[in-house]
């Protein structure tokens, strides 16, 4: 249940008004199934074989993913610092074929609620947590849905590949850099630069011998003691 019929979990998005903000790609997918809440059954025995879609893992998603300098290295150690993190990929493969008495019809009403909600809970910034045997992807950002049925299938439009990429930083580690950030600023301790840049105001506020001072504006520079006139656009020629 969790690896191969539903694996992927919709957080915040269309989620945020649910309870915990999750909502399991099953209801949707086995909306016409259920009878009694988002994964119950009713009090009826149910076949995992018998779910419209079964999900699997493709190959290629990545554990560790990182990029090093093209650049000559004093040293290993040097290397070794020198490398840049990248998004992890994860990729989702959906097999949905039509099966049993109007399967055609169900399959169309199913995939368009499924699309529907996709899209929407994208639009409105929603995550997805992706469930694999080795690892939890959590926070992850829908890349794309595609149709990879090949020649091979029976059916055509049975298996989608769903893209997910696993960002660097999630909304929660930003707001805590922002707000250290913020804390720095508001109580005057340097912060990051080369060279390091205090908080505060920049010196070419209020500095009249700054280069974007009133000097260079003209429009902020005052009588120059008469040296220069000002041109008369109301006079005579």
């Amino acid at each position: 249940m969790s690896f191969q019929i539903s694996p992927i979990i919709l957080t915040g998005g269309v989620a945020g008004f649910i309870p915990g903000g999750m909502l399991p790609i099953i209801s949707i997918t086995e909306a016409l199934s259920f009878a009694v809440g988002l994964l119950g059954t009713g009090g009826e025995d149910v076949d995992l074989d018998q779910f419209f879609c079964n999900f699997q893992p493709l190959p290629g998603g990545s554990f560790i993913d990182q990029q090093i300098g093209h650049y000559p290295f004093a040293n290993q150690a040097v290397a070794a610092n020198a490398v840049i993190a990248q998004p992890l990929l994860i990729s989702m493969e959906m097999i949905c074929p039509a099966r049993g008495a109007l399967g055609y019809a169900t399959k169309l009403a199913t995939m368009t609620a499924l699309q529907t909600t996709l899209a929407q809970h994208n639009a409105s910034g929603g995550t997805y947590t992706v469930a694999t045997p080795s690892r939890f992807y959590d926070d992850c950002v829908m890349l794309r849905m595609v149709d990879v049925s090949g020649g091979t299938d029976k059916q055509v439009q049975s298996r989608w590949r769903l893209d997910f990429e696993q960002p660097l930083l999630t909304l929660q580690q930003a707001a805590q850099a922002q707000n250290s950030l913020m804390g720095k600023i508001s109580s005057g301790v340097p912060i990051g630069g080369d060279p390091p840049a205090w908080s505060g105001l920049p010196p070419t506020v209020g500095v009249p011998s700054s280069v974007a001072g009133p000097g260079v504006i003209p429009a902020l520079s005052g009588p120059s003691g008469g040296s220069v006139s000002s041109p008369d656009f109301f006079g005579d020629e």
